[in-house]
C-alpha cells in the first residue's frame, strides 16, 4: 500500500525523529511511504485559537495536498480530532460544495499511526523489540475525540522485551492542551504536577503517547524535576529492535 504521511507541522519543527520512525515502521511492514513537500498544517493552531477565516486557506491546502493519497497516516492524534470534527464545518463555512465534497471524500483515508496500524492494517506486532519499562499517556484527543482506547496498548503488549507500566489516575490530562499552557499556566501547570507525580510513583523509564505536544509538556517538568525518565513518540518505541534508544 502506498501511504502518505502528514508528519503535523511540530513534529517537522521539533521532533523530525518522529515522522523517521514512522516511516521506518511501515516500509518494515511492506508499505511505501511519501512525503508530499508541499504539506504544512492541518490549521488547528490557528482554528483553536479563534482565527478561523485564517484557518481556512491551511485547510484547503491540507486538502488539496492529499486529495490523491490512497491513505493518509498522521502520528498526531490531535491534529486528526482536528481534521474529523472542524474540517466539515470549516468548508461549510465557506460556502463552497466543491471544498466540502473534496473534504468528505478525503476524511476516511486520514488515520492515527495507531489507528492505521491496527484497525485499518490489521497488525499488533510490528516487529520491535524496547528492553524498557514503558507507561503510555492517552493524550485527551487521542481518548475523547478518537477513542483510540486500547489501540496504542495493542502494539505495545507485543513489543519484546517491554515491561509496560500503569500510570495512576491515567485518564487525567497533562495539562497542555495547546494554548491553554500558555494561557493559562498555572493551571496547566498544576495539572502537571500532579501528572508528574503519578509517573514518578511509577518504575517507569520512559513515558510514551500518541501526541509529541504532550510529550513535550511531561517532559519539561520530568526534566526541571530532575528525573531521568524520558519520552518517546510510540512510532519510535515501534521502530526499535532492541539496540540502544
Amino acid at each position: 500500500m502506498q501511504i502518505a504521511l502528514f508528519v503535523a507541522c511540530y513534529n517537522d519543527t521539533l521532533f523530525p525523529q518522529t515522522g523517521i520512525a514512522v516511516t521506518h515502521v511501515l516500509e518494515r511492514l511492506g508499505h511505501t511511504v511519501t512525503f508530499p513537500m508541499q504539506q504544512t498544517c492541518c490549521g488547528q493552531m490557528h482554528y483553536n485559537t479563534g482565527f478561523h477565516q485564517e484557518a481556512v486557506p491551511i485547510v484547503r491546502r491540507f486538502v488539496q495536498t492529499f486529495a490523491d493519497a490512497e491513505v493518509v497516516c498522521v502520528p498526531s492524534s490531535s491534529c486528526v480530532a482536528m481534521m474529523r470534527e472542524h474540517y466539515e464545518m470549516i468548508a461549510e463555512a465557506a460556502n463552497d460544495a466543491s471544498f466540502l465534497a473534496d473534504v468528505r471524500a478525503l476524511l476516511p483515508r486520514i488515520f492515527e499511526f495507531s489507528e492505521l496500524l491496527v484497525k485499518h492494517l490489521g497488525v499488533e506486532d510490528v516487529g520491535a523489540a524496547f528492553p524498557h519499562r514503558v507507561a503510555y499517556h492517552p493524550s485527551c484527543h487521542s481518548a475523547r475525540v478518537l477513542h483510540l482506547g486500547e489501540t496504542p496498548l495493542r502494539l505495545l503488549r507485543a513489543v519484546r522485551d517491554l515491561t509496560l507500566v500503569t500510570i495512576p489516575n491515567n485518564d487525567q490530562c497533562c495539562g497542555f492542551g495547546g494554548t491553554f499552557a500558555v494561557k493559562n499556566a498555572d493551571v496547566s501547570g498544576a495539572m502537571l504536577a500532579e501528572k508528574q507525580a503519578s509517573i514518578l510513583s511509577t518504575p517507569a523509564e520512559v513515558v510514551t503517547a500518541v501526541d509529541n505536544s504532550c510529550l513535550m509538556h511531561i517532559y519539561g517538568g520530568l526534566h526541571r524535576a530532575g528525573s531521568g525518565v524520558r519520552t518517546l513518540h510510540l512510532a519510535e518505541i515501534l521502530a526499535a529492535q532492541g539496540g540502544v534508544q
